[in-house]
């Protein structure tokens, strides 16, 4: 029944987790979760034809019950030792209340469930977003309450409410701010525990969602961005898996509660470069 192996458990099957799970998953036994199983199964096939030992899964991150079944089925293959976290609906796909569940609820969920069950020396990184920096800061007490407040009361902060919230960007932007200070207290609690949790913000990844961003009809703000950066490119999802395996290594071992912006520099040119919106 239990192989003793180490578990690694990747939530969201597309591009970006894949790369990172690829990294880290050598000896192994790896769970990828993703709310679609046929997404799940197309990226445990891939890797299962690479040499992997992966098991794909049905999960809603949204679902806290949900949680716990992937980590209940993952436990009995033996510990948990990483946990990467690269699920998300994106502003175009979803709408205001969609991405506060999944993208804010769903991961402080998520890191509060795994960091309960990690091993001891273990690690987590969360995929947050570019987005999450470009939005004005908030006060020290909203950002108190964006880390701190109970996982079960978070949607019903007065910030968070659908009718304070201007845009599915806004909510995008409050999501990922979030999670970025969701990781921060959460790292204090998977500390006790002799564990490591970081999140990283990467800028465009070309996957397939992003080239039908790039192909679609906000093609041109896409192009624009990553032209007028200092890259002058987007990036590709290697590119955050050195950085992933950085943080989720014995190298990385200093390193917990920060958030790692990989985004060819977007940001920078949009607070003081030709992407200010001054400018545009």
């Amino acid at each position: 029944m239990n192989s003793n192996k180490d578990v690694i458990v990747l939530t969201g099957a597309g591009q970006l987790g894949m790369a990172i799970a690829r990294r880290m998953g050598h000896g192994k036994k790896i769970f990828v979760g993703d709310w679609k199983l046929e997404n799940a199964n197309a990226i445990a096939k891939t890797m299962e034809e690479a040499g992997f030992d992966v098991v794909s899964f049905k999960v809603d991150i949204s679902s806290r019950q949900s949680v716990l079944q992937i980590i209940e089925a993952a436990q009995k293959e033996g510990e948990i030792s990483m946990f990467i976290n690269a699920a998300g609906v994106s502003p175009s796909q979803a709408s205001i209340e969609q991405i506060l569940k999944v993208d804010l609820y769903g991961t402080a969920v998520l890191l509060e469930e795994f960091g309960k069950v990690i091993k001891e020396g273990g690690t987590g990184v969360t995929i947050s977003s570019q987005s999450g920096h470009r939005m004005p800061a908030l006060t020290t007490e909203e950002d108190r309450l964006l880390a701190t407040t109970p996982t079960k009361e978070l949607l019903q902060l007065e910030m968070l409410k659908p009718e304070n919230i201007k845009d599915t960007l806004h909510a995008y932007q409050m999501a990922k701010r979030c999670n970025v200070k969701r990781v921060m207290a959460e790292a204090v609690k998977w500390g006790e525990r002799g564990a490591r949790v970081n999140s990283i913000s990467p800028g465009i990844i070309i996957t397939p969602l992003a080239l039908d961003e790039i192909n679609g009809p906000r093609g041109d703000f896409y192009k624009n961005m990553f032209a007028k950066s200092p890259a002058g490119r987007p990036g590709i999802a290697d590119e955050v898996a050195n950085v992933a395996e950085l943080l989720l290594l014995e190298k990385g071992a200093f390193i917990t509660g920060s958030d790692f912006l990989i985004d060819g520099g977007a940001t920078a040119s949009y607070f003081y470069g030709p992407l200010q919106p001054s400018k545009a």
